[in-house]
């Protein structure tokens, strides 16, 4: 096996949105909006971003070519079907033609939502899947104000459900965005907290998008570069929070991660973590950046390789270590990166032990039903889910031992 096998399988790649990256390319906005005939503008955000500003001055942008804009601000973090709902009653006597998603994940996924009701009627959960868009959709561009989801890069909202919080995937193609602007400035006003989970949660995507059963040569690319890009500007954003070339590496490597998920999906580790936001209300960021080393140990025996290429790709592994040893690095390297990051490495962290342990078959059983899992490189049932729960128990130092 070679890091970039083509396998057996038939894939099809067409990039769908066009990328505009810089320091200040938000000023592009106005003129973006009116090439793509918008002049009823959907403003989607949340009142954290309105607060710092960056809505009003896009709003201003706008406004100042003579385009109507209408902001919805009240997106909440993961945001449910709730959400999307009360977005569309907002839009829709508005008569808005054309939708930007101002913000990070949350942002930009409710106003993917939107557009699906907008456009097709009905309620968020009848998307569920792929391809059940019943109508075109209005044009969109993102501008994401974190480096973590990638979400500007898919053709995906993820909404959860307001009742279970489980997190409901909803695609189709024509719900990719027409174009993403990636401006490093925007991202600095974060604060440490944001900056720390969604940049976890960027690497998480190189990784597992990188191994999944479905990656082709194409996802594989993106994947392996973003991780480069996220592996080595994390540190710098952290030891210098006004570095806008980590910063602007940082949001390339989300995109180009979120590209690569596009193409490939996800796996076990997005899987174990949406149960634990559904049950704890973990941060999904800490979630699935504290069961990433668990599941590279486990998935070591089929992908060890591809583990090997990414230790090595960023300098944590030696090009004579075996798989099984850079794997094992990989994992650690990961968990230090964590520590350094103040973010838990173990899920004792999160949770009451006795809490997680009563819960354990619930997290498990929910766990197997998540997509994700369905891509992860190395099968699993709900026993090979629980089983890595109690892994990811112990410390990052301990949970090396309990490899599957």
């Amino acid at each position: 096996m070679t890091p970039f096998e083509p396998g057996s399988s038939s894939f099809q790649y067409q990039s769908r949105t066009r990328l505009i990256f810089g320091q200040g390319a938000v000023t592009r906005l106005s003129d973006l909006v009116p090439e793509l005939c918008g002049s009823r503008v959907l403003l989607v955000t949340d009142a954290g971003l309105k607060m710092a500003g960056h809505c009003d001055r896009a709003a201003r942008m706008l406004r100042a070519v003579g385009i109507s804009v209408f902001v919805f601000d009240s997106v909440s973090e993961n945001p449910t079907t709730d959400d999307v709902e009360r977005c569309t009653e907002f839009a829709r006597p508005n008569k808005v033609d054309f939708i930007v998603g101002l913000g990070g994940g949350s942002s930009i996924d409710c106003a993917k939502g939107a557009n699906f009701l907008l456009t097709s009627g009905g309620q968020m959960q009848d998307y569920r899947g792929v391809g059940k868009a019943k109508a075109p959709m209005l044009p969109m561009v993102s501008i994401p104000t974190t480096a973590g989801t990638g979400s500007e890069a898919q053709s995906f909202a993820v909404i959860a459900d307001p009742v279970t919080h489980m997190k409901m995937p909803c695609g189709d193609p024509r719900a990719a965005c027409r174009a993403a602007i990636l401006d490093p400035e925007l991202t600095v006003t974060m604060p440490h907290s944001v900056a720390t989970v969604t940049g976890i949660d960027a690497m998480t995507h190189a990784i597992e998008s990188f191994v999944t059963k479905n990656r082709n040569p194409v996802s594989q690319m993106f994947a392996r570069q973003a991780w480069v890009l996220l592996a080595h500007a994390f540190p710098a954003v952290l030891d210098n929070p006004y570095d806008l070339e980590a910063r602007g590496r940082m949001q390339l490597g989300a995109h180009f991660a979120g590209t690569a998920i596009e193409n490939s999906m996800l796996g076990a580790a997005h899987a174990l973590a949406n149960p634990l936001t559904a049950h704890f209300g973990t941060v999904h960021g800490r979630a699935v950046g504290l069961l990433l080393p668990n599941v590279i140990r486990w998935n070591t025996s089929a992908v060890g390789e591809l583990y090997q290429d990414l230790a090595i790709s960023v300098g944590w592994a030696e090009s004579t270590d075996s798989p099984e040893v850079a794997s094992r690095k990989l994992a650690d390297r990961f968990t230090e990166l964590l520590t350094r990051a103040d973010m838990p490495n173990c899920l004792s962290e999160l949770a009451e032990e006795h809490e997680l342990l009563e819960n354990m078959q619930t997290l498990a059983e929910e766990a197997s039903q998540q997509w994700t899992g369905t891509f992860n490189p190395r099968k699993m049932d709900a026993d090979d889910f629980r089983q890595v729960y109690i892994n990811a128990m112990a410390s990052g130092t301990t949970a090396a031992k309990h490899v599957g």
